[in-house]
């Protein structure tokens, strides 16, 4: 069984003037031992050693995508997983996307770790189709997105929820013209044939189980939303045999955003 696990860890698990976050943010990954780690807003992480500090303490092997614009972020591998390839998507993302493929006992599974522009619907849309003809460039039929993609799922109604939220933040996830909300980028993903894993298989759970924002940390941006996704090709869809929000210790206060965390049934090739 492999265990996948995306968090955007807002700003590397520090604060200017505040607590840091980052033992708790190791402490929540160790306890979850996921054999795949996507992070977002890996701030400092690409000087000082910090991301080989890190990922030394979680018994992982970091790829890290520099971002020119917003912050790294990065997909770690824990052994005995052997990484076949591993780059960055050379689009101009906001933040930025980086591929890894591992050997895994079905064939190559590779694994796209992103962060989405936060501001514009219309630049999310243009940074999902950069993932889209990623996925298709993919070694083989399994690819996992993951990432904070800062988008709404189309198959719900967020009209009561963004009529909460102040104007400043409430415009992020509305369209320029009409005012309607921008679920464009997650309705993309869908119409490209990949699934959406939480719904897949949560299995008539509540909704609410599904939020990923805001945590007891904070985050006046947000009005109880879903923002952080993993997206599979049905061939990894198929093999999904569980995916949870988590929530608890040192989870509600290490970001303003809780954990995804799913189960594949499948295995590291040998190596």
């Amino acid at each position: 069984m492999l265990r996948v696990l995306t968090w955007n860890i807002r700003t590397g698990g520090r604060d200017r003037g505040g607590p840091d976050r980052l033992d708790r943010v190791v402490d929540v990954v160790a306890g979850l031992a996921p054999d795949v780690l996507a992070l977002q807003e890996l701030r400092g992480f690409d000087r000082g050693g910090l991301m080989a500090e890190v990922a030394g303490r979680l018994g992982m092997t970091a790829h890290l995508a520099r971002s020119c614009f917003g912050q790294p972020v990065a997909v770690l591998v824990r052994p005995p997983l052997h990484v076949l390839d591993a780059g960055t998507l050379r689009r101009p993302f906001h933040h930025a996307a980086v591929r890894v493929v591992v050997a895994t006992s079905a064939g190559p599974l590779t694994v796209l770790g992103t962060h989405l522009y936060p501001y514009s619907g219309g630049r999310r849309r243009m940074e999902v189709d950069w993932l889209v003809a990623a996925t298709r460039r993919a070694p083989g039929p399994l690819t996992l997105i993951a990432g904070d993609l800062n988008s709404l799922d189309p198959t719900v109604d967020h009209t009561a929820r963004l009529a909460g939220l102040p104007d400043l933040y409430r415009r992020r996830h509305l369209r320029r013209t009409g005012g309607a909300v921008d679920t464009r980028a997650v309705a993309r993903l869908l119409a490209a044939g990949l699934v959406d894993l939480w719904p897949a298989s949560a299995d008539g759970a509540p909704e609410a189980d599904g939020l990923t924002v805001p945590t007891r940390f904070g985050g006046a941006e947000f009005a109880g939303m879903r923002l952080d996704y993993l997206f599979g090709t049905p061939e990894v869809a198929a093999r999904v045999r569980g995916c949870r929000v988590v929530r608890g210790g040192p989870a509600d206060t290490a970001s303003d955003h809780y954990p995804l965390l799913a189960e594949l049934a499948v295995d590291p090739a040998p190596h």
